[in-house]
């Protein structure tokens, strides 16, 4: 069994656990065309949660070392002394703690905004959702308009740090293993979930209903993060 992680290691957690598949193939001799043990069994063999595991598994795609096929499992793409030869390069934020930090840093600025939000800025706020709105109709992703909504919030704080730090963290969504993760994930209904979602943060920062307006956000960026690590790892382990 791999050892875990060292504690002085700085690196990303699915960059590290990236590498522990990298010494399962190696070990287990895993040939070009093997099929990985499942998540299930093999987030057990090195004691790590399936979320992260699927993380790891998006960047060793990315890589090129491991493919997965749809409702078949994640099959090794190389040899197993290539796929042991070198550490996982960094591919951005780690989409979980991506949203965890959305959620701490989102949930703390509405609640702000809606003390202070005016009837002025609860239009704008309305006219982001309203744009959101038209292009789930229309079946396009509302990515622009979901941004704006987030960033439209921050900006009634009146507080341009926030704004700034807002936008950069929906930002991380284009890092290469979180665009990975969210194309696999976004479709149709998971972005009508989402609207619906939006709807409920409007109706509590129209209230003026601080904590009502920071559990309506924080429910929100949960939800999308389980949209994401679920949809990442179901449609190829058919064990998931």
């Amino acid at each position: 069994m791999p050892a875990a992680p060292k504690a002085t290691d700085t690196r990303r957690l699915y960059q590290q656990v990236a590498d522990q598949i990298r010494s399962v193939i190696e070990a287990s001799g895993f040939a070009p065309g093997t099929r990985l043990p499942p998540e299930r069994e093999l987030a057990l063999q090195l004691g790590v949660s399936r979320p992260s595991l699927r993380e790891a598994l998006i960047a060793l795609e990315i890589e090129g070392i491991v493919e997965p096929r749809l409702g078949s499992g994640v099959y090794v793409c190389v040899a197993p002394a290539a796929a042991a030869a070198l550490e996982s390069p960094m591919l951005g934020e780690s989409p979980s703690e991506l949203m965890q930090a959305r959620s701490v840093l989102e949930s703390a600025v509405i609640t702000l905004a809606a003390a202070r939000v005016t009837r002025q800025g609860l239009d704008r706020v309305r006219t982001c959702l309203d744009a959101m709105r038209n292009d789930v109709r229309r079946g396009n992703p509302p990515i622009e308009e979901d941004r704006r909504f987030h960033v439209t919030i921050a900006e009634l704080t009146g507080n341009s740090l926030l704004v700034r730090l807002v936008g950069e963290l929906f930002d991380g969504r284009h890092d290469a293993i979180t665009s990975r993760m969210t194309r696999r994930a976004e479709n149709a209904h998971s972005w009508q979930t989402a609207f619906e979602e939006h709807e409920a943060i409007f109706r509590a920062l129209d209230q003026r209903d601080p904590q009502e307006a920071a559990a309506a956000m924080c429910a929100h960026l949960k939800a999308s993060r389980e949209r994401w690590i679920e949809q990442s790892g179901s449609a190829a382990d058919p064990d998931s």
